[in-house]
């Protein structure tokens, strides 16, 4: 069964949900990375595949994800370009919030885990911590550093007040303001310290990891592995594939790349929250 929600959060933002599945069943919630959002390539087939295998799935776009009434296009850039993690870490928290609320109907007193995508996998970590309820995080292609700027670009970035990015699928050119960077450096020994996040887990951890991702590159999910208590962590680097696990928008279908990521994320969730 799927469903859409608005979530309206402490900031008065809209926060577009879309639901898979029972919401009597234990809750996974997928966290989308930087220029993703909840109805890209892979994101409802996970939705459907988890929902079939037993799991009240949750897929959402943050506020500021550059998404808007158009769930498939970027249309509100200059909220993507006002975006940070730590408001992203805000809306993860009120996501499951919500879950926890009985927002969404039905009896939400199963456990919860977390999935997140490349910068998603970051949020996830960051936000786990601070919620006593998350019974296990999957990370699949997580950065493992939310700096990932030169000391040339934060010069400019500084001087203009914005860094762009261009999109190399849509091809818009993105604006970052400089509260990000603001953000990132304010708060990288605090909040948004991720090494410290990952040596303080205490929940069962998986990382899956394409041998052959060219955006963030296998190394920072061994990094991540390296700070984690490996006798609560799984770590597995898939071969012969990239960042989406050779999935793409529109999406095309399912491949065995893919299915091997789903099908560890779904035993070790199966294992790890009831």
């Amino acid at each position: 069964m799927k469903k859409d929600f608005v979530l309206i959060s402490q900031r008065n933002e809209k926060i577009r949900i879309t639901t898979y599945g029972s919401e009597r069943a234990p809750c996974l919630i997928y966290v989308h990375g930087f220029k993703g959002f909840k109805d890209w390539g892979f994101v409802p087939y996970l939705g459907k595949y988890l929902a079939d295998k037993g799991f009240f799935v949750i897929t959402f776009n943050f506020s500021h994800n550059g998404i808007g009434e158009n769930t498939s296009e970027f249309t509100e850039l200059e909220k993507f370009g006002e975006n940070t993690f730590s408001l992203e870490v805000e809306e993860l928290n009120e996501v499951i919030d919500a879950y926890q609320f009985n927002f969404f109907g039905g009896n939400a007193g199963k456990g919860i885990g977390l999935i997140g995508h490349s910068r998603g996998g970051a949020i996830s970590l960051l936000t786990v911590n601070e919620k006593d309820d998350i019974g296990a995080v999957a990370v699949w292609a997580s950065v493992s550093k939310l700096d990932r700027y030169s000391e040339r670009q934060k010069e400019e970035w500084r001087k203009k007040g914005v860094f762009e990015v261009l999109n190399s699928r849509t091809k818009q050119v993105m604006p970052l303001n400089i509260t990000l960077l603001e953000d990132i450096e304010q708060n990288k020994s605090g909040n948004l310290n991720l090494e410290k996040a990952v040596r303080n887990l205490k929940n069962p951890l998986i990382i899956l990891h394409g041998e052959q991702d060219l955006a963030v590159k296998l190394d920072e999910g061994k990094t991540i592995y390296s700070w984690s208590n490996e006798e609560l962590t799984e770590f597995y680097p898939v071969e012969s594939t990239g960042h989406t696990f050779d999935c793409k928008h529109p999406f095309e279908g399912s491949n065995p790349k893919f299915d091997f990521v789903l099908n560890k994320t779904e035993e070790f969730f199966t294992k790890n929250i009831s």
